[in-house]
């Protein structure tokens, strides 16, 4: 699959949103696009360089991407291709991490050229999608159709708000999922229940509070927060790992320095969870205190 590898971070290009209330064709003119909208998409090659590029596709936390391509002509000369990427990928790193996807990493994309009909539909698993495409002969070019569809169960989902408040649950399976965000974040957790009520149990529920460091204490159902440099989260620094009944867990938040911010829930599939948190981008008064995880200094944004 093409691997993109671009210097500057995807929140950078944030401004870039393609927001376009008619219904006209979306044209796409930058390598690294970003599109929020519904309706149809087209892209020609006017520069040839073999450019790898990206067109980053995103819903609101409950929805799907559906993907249909309307007419294709890339040819495979040359390295011509275009892809469908379940998630997000740059510089090889994938949201969701292959840890946390439902699928296999194999089956979470597809590729093509030659080919001037593609008939199969492609839907995300989460509110991301990506279209990757190198296109070495001028001319070239590609359209396609973007529709949203309900997610009844969200699992992993990445957050384009500077501030959101947002529920994880495992509806009773066993599964990890994660709230990311791309920039450096204050994470509040202001509902929590995690590894107390069995799956399928109606007993009454008792308070336990916040218990901390859970993971270290070798319990299988935690919550972490945390941070890393890209949008692979599988070497998350954590500031904590929470678990337990809280329904006000009070006003402590995590400042988390790295350029990608991560709540992660982590279920085995023994116990209804959830966990609710208000994600919010620092500002300065908070990157000049005490920061609770700190990563590396080219995953903090400039």
């Amino acid at each position: 699959m093409l691997l993109l590898n671009k210097r500057d971070s995807l929140k950078s290009y944030q401004g870039h949103y393609k927001r376009n209330a008619d219904h006209q064709i979306h044209l796409i003119t930058d390598c690294i696009y970003m599109a929020s909208d519904e309706g149809r998409y087209y892209h020609k090659a006017n520069q040839v360089d073999g450019t790898a590029c990206g067109i980053y596709l995103f819903a609101d936390p409950d929805q799907k991407i559906e993907v249909h391509f309307n007419n294709l002509d890339v040819s495979c000369d040359n390295g011509g291709l275009v892809s469908f990427v379940d998630g997000w990928e740059l510089n090889g790193q994938f949201f969701p991490s292959p840890e946390d996807h439902p699928r296999p990493m194999e089956s979470r994309y597809r590729e093509f050229c030659n080919e001037r009909k593609v008939k199969q539909v492609f839907v995300s698993s989460q509110n991301v999608a990506l279209i990757q495409y190198r296109m070495p002969a001028r001319g070239s070019s590609f359209s396609f159709t973007v529709r949203f569809i309900k997610n009844p169960t969200p699992c992993n989902v990445l957050l384009q708000n500077t501030e959101d408040i947002v529920t994880l649950r495992n509806y009773g399976r066993r599964s990890n999922c994660s709230i990311s965000a791309l920039f450096p974040a204050a994470i509040r957790v202001v509902s929590l229940d995690v590894g107390v009520v069995s799956t399928g149990e109606r007993a009454i529920e008792i308070e336990t509070g916040t218990l901390h460091k859970c993971q270290k204490r070798g319990l299988e159902d935690y919550v972490q927060i945390g941070g890393s440099a890209g949008l692979d989260n599988a070497g998350l620094l954590l500031a904590d790992s929470v678990c337990g009944i809280d329904s006000k867990p009070g006003d402590r938040s995590e400042l988390i320095g790295c350029g990608t911010s991560t709540v992660r829930l982590v279920s085995s599939g023994g116990f209804d969870n959830s966990v609710t948190v208000i994600m919010r981008e620092l500002n300065e008064e908070d990157i000049a205190g005490f920061l609770s995880v700190i990563c590396p200094i080219d995953g903090l944004l400039e």
